[in-house]
């Protein structure tokens, strides 16, 4: 399954066509995109479902990111035949748990993964999220994953905000994104 140029400009246009932006949201001067709508959306759900699933060959689990990253993740992971993994906010999961900590845009923050119960070694991971803007979750999320044991294939995002080198903070990590602005 892949993702060909006419689709993905497509789902592109559409992405658009549906996000809402708000100012100086969840601080001045940060430009929030906020994909409710778009994830509301049953056409608009199924679209981005099936163009972030066609980025996903060879993997056999989805790492959804906290927490729109769960909502697409397991449609994903629902649309491939394979599970999906929470990978959580620090503090979400009970103990014990494998943890990254990374800055964000404006602060810093802990992602966490089950250390019991879920074996990943081997896996081949696709991280599904909705938006790449800094870098940090994605590579912090990357690193606990093959930290694990994963072998995290590729990851694939909603939208990318490419004035804030994301792509760059996660190489050589290969990112497939829908949407960039």
């Amino acid at each position: 399954m892949s993702l060909d140029e006419g689709r993905l400009a497509e789902v592109s246009k559409l992405i658009a066509s549906m996000t809402r932006e708000v100012a100086d949201f969840p601080e001045p001067g940060v430009q929030f995109k906020d994909l409710t709508p778009l994830l509301a959306s049953a056409d608009g759900l199924r679209a981005v479902t099936d163009a972030l699933a066609a980025t996903a060959d060879g993997a056999d689990l989805v790492a959804g990111l906290d927490a729109r990253g769960f909502l697409l993740g397991a449609a994903v992971a629902t649309r491939l035949g394979t599970g999906v993994l929470a990978v959580r906010k620090g503090g979400k999961l009970p103990p014990p748990v494998h943890s990254a900590t990374y800055q964000l845009e404006y602060g810093k923050a802990t992602l966490e993964i089950p250390a019991e119960g879920i074996d990943i070694t081997g896996r081949n991971v696709v991280i599904i999220d909705d938006v790449l803007a800094t870098g940090g979750t994605l590579a912090a999320a990357a690193r606990l994953l093959t930290d694990g044991g994963a072998n995290v294939t590729n990851a694939a995002v909603v939208l990318e905000l490419t004035a804030l080198g994301g792509r760059e903070a996660v190489a050589p990590l290969a990112v497939s994104s829908l949407h960039t602005v």
